[in-house]
């Protein structure tokens, strides 16, 4: 998809299409009527609402992405979390999706949610516990595809990590596990609220194993955009995976900006392991490989070592090549992730033993800051905007 363009009646032919085998004939034929309405002219909620804007050229720079909400404070991926991610001044909040067993998409970091909500508690739900072997790495749990939406609301968030975020766990059970189109109507309101445009990233999670199991992520998403609007390439709202392909795919069924999310260099995407492509995230981070992302998404969210390595005592190196390699083919750089704790920080920018202390979270901001990324994803929002305003860049 060129940057920019508009959709085409080829991506709506195929979102209906698909639509109809994913999400049910109904379903796809509203779709397919909002698509046709779009070409008719503007509708309240459409094109004078959220989903036109100004596009992801006009964000600041570093943008501050919420990851997973403002989940150093919050549960994640609750909408106390995103509230208060919009509340501290985040540019951008992050949703990560994955289904139920009825095809709802709701917004979970993994499946497995065994560490992020109370269903262990729940006694009904005993016989659910299972192990499956997801992606490669065999986990022991109870996950999302298991349970209908009407089950999966009878349970409560609570926090994923108590030993680091204690005081977190004063919000468990505060929530219930949000669905990413409950998300869109939150965005909606709050920008109506606001008199802004409510930016969204979203991650689509182990989408080729999912597509194994009937439960295609991809499309179902494509409906929900074109729904509430964010299906165009200046809508308030970016895609991602770590899955290339998926990106390819949505962007045959939207126009949304897509970023291709990039972990170690050794490591090899799932679904390059599943259709025998060899590369790995070291070939991904050359100029060729960089030049292939660029023929089908906007942008690249690196790990932090990708942009700047540690040494074998964890201590920040120099930078590497990638902002530069990158920008040189158009893309946009959105690295993961920054947080406050000890635990997470570089070993030079850690203050005392406790590893749930904070350390010198501004410093290492800084360094990355100065590297010429376009945005970071901190699960402490606000610290990272305080740091973009003393590197003057904000």
């Amino acid at each position: 998809m060129t940057q920019g363009a508009r959709p085409t009646p080829a991506r709506r032919t195929v979102l209906g299409a698909v639509g109809a085998a994913a999400l049910g004939a109904s379903t796809a034929l509203t779709a397919a009527g909002t698509a046709q309405a779009d070409d008719r002219g503007p509708r309240p909620g459409r094109d004078h609402g959220p989903g036109r804007g100004r596009g992801y050229r006009s964000l600041p720079v570093p943008t501050v992405i919420a990851h997973r909400g403002a989940s150093g404070y919050r549960p994640e991926h609750t909408l106390g979390s995103y509230q208060l991610a919009l509340d501290l001044g985040a540019d951008v909040i992050e949703q990560d999706l994955v289904p139920t067993k009825d095809g709802h998409l709701v917004c979970r970091h993994e499946n497995d949610i065994t560490g992020t909500t109370d269903v262990a508690d729940h006694p009904e739900f005993a016989s659910r516990r299972t192990t499956k072997d997801v992606d490669g790495t065999t986990l022991t749990g109870w996950f999302t595809e298991d349970f209908t939406l009407a089950e999966l609301k009878t349970l409560r968030a609570k926090e994923r990590i108590p030993g680091t975020r204690q005081e977190n766990t004063l919000y468990d059970r505060r929530w219930t596990v949000p669905t990413f189109e409950e998300v869109l109507r939150w965005a909606e309101t709050e920008g109506r609220r606001r008199g802004r445009e409510i930016w969204l990233h979203v991650e689509t999670k182990h989408p080729t194993y999912f597509r194994g199991l009937g439960l295609g992520l991809e499309e179902r998403l494509a409906v929900l955009l074109r729904r509430y609007g964010r299906h165009r390439a200046d809508s308030p709202t970016f895609l991602q995976s770590f899955e290339p392909t998926s990106m390819r795919r949505m962007a045959k069924l939207v126009a949304t900006p897509r970023v291709v999310l990039l972990w170690t260099p050794d490591d090899r995407p799932w679904d390059f392991r599943q259709s025998g492509d060899p590369r790995t995230v070291a070939d991904l981070v050359t100029p060729e490989g960089l030049a292939w992302i660029a023929s089908f998404a906007q942008g690249i969210g690196p790990l932090l070592d990708l942009v700047i390595p540690k040494d074998a005592d964890g201590r920040l190196g120099e930078p590497t090549t990638l902002v530069r390699d990158a920008h040189a083919r158009g893309l946009i750089l959105h690295p993961y992730t920054h947080r406050n704790e000890n635990a997470f920080l570089p070993a030079d920018f850690r203050r005392g033993t406790d590893p749930a202390a904070y350390g010198d979270s501004f410093g290492a901001l800084k360094r990355y800051l100065e590297t010429g990324i376009d945005g970071i994803f901190s699960d402490n929002p606000d610290t990272a905007l305080l740091a973009a305003a003393d590197a003057g860049r904000r």
